[in-house]
């Protein structure tokens, strides 16, 4: 049985975790302060521990928190993430409000957060995934016009080539756009997903790609 390491205590890291439980992986959730999770342990069953502990039991490790607290965090987990696969669900979402329902990022146009925390950590495989869609609907969504389509970019075409496998267990047509470099246009996509919902509560959609 895979482990699969969650780090990140809000709604995406709990409804992956559960997602994966779901789908018969071992799973533990890390968090700064892992006794916030006793009662999500409880009823979940899924053991809670610390980001440091997390990410050295895990074999595939999913990054979760804040994008503003991504880079950090990899930085103080270290060597424990080297050679594992990452999927980065994170984006690089500025503390400001919307304007007009459109996000602020941190990074300019030609940089994304993905190629930040791989150039800052070289030895782990990190993924791009599960960064264009709302954690409800991120495990097994059912759309009444089919599969949706969620994107993935990374430099390891092993890794890659794993998480569009997991993509597919969880209900998604994994969309594969090549290396870290493609995050400077996957990331923008949560700006373009998150306007319905700013400007109109409306947050019950999906991208999908559609071929001839």
């Amino acid at each position: 049985m895979q482990r699969i390491g969650v780090l990140g205590s809000a709604g995406v890291g709990k409804t992956l975790a559960e997602g994966f439980k779901k789908h018969g992986y071992a799973v533990r959730i890390g968090s700064r302060s892992p006794g916030k999770l006793a009662e999500f342990s409880k009823q979940s069953g899924i053991e809670a521990g610390t980001f440091e502990d997390v990410a050295a039991w895990g074999e595939i490790l999913v990054l979760a928190v804040k994008g503003t607290a991504a880079e950090p965090l990899v930085a103080q987990l270290g060597t424990r993430l080297d050679g594992k696969v990452v999927i980065d669900t994170t984006n690089p979402i500025a503390e400001a409000p919307p304007t007009d329902g459109v996000l602020s990022y941190f990074t300019g146009p030609n940089e994304s957060l993905l190629e930040r925390l791989q150039k800052s950590r070289p030895a782990a495989r990190f993924v791009k995934s599960w960064s264009s869609v709302g954690a409800a609907r991120m495990v097994n969504p059912a759309f009444g016009d089919g599969t949706p389509t969620m994107f993935l970019c990374g430099n390891d075409d092993a890794a890659r080539k794993s998480v569009a496998a997991i993509l597919e267990q969880f209900g998604w047509e994994p969309a594969d756009m090549g290396t870290a470099v493609a995050a400077r246009a996957i990331e923008p996509l949560a700006m373009l997903w998150c306007i319905p919902g700013f400007r109109e509560n409306v947050w019950n959609h999906a991208f999908k790609v559609l071929r001839k």
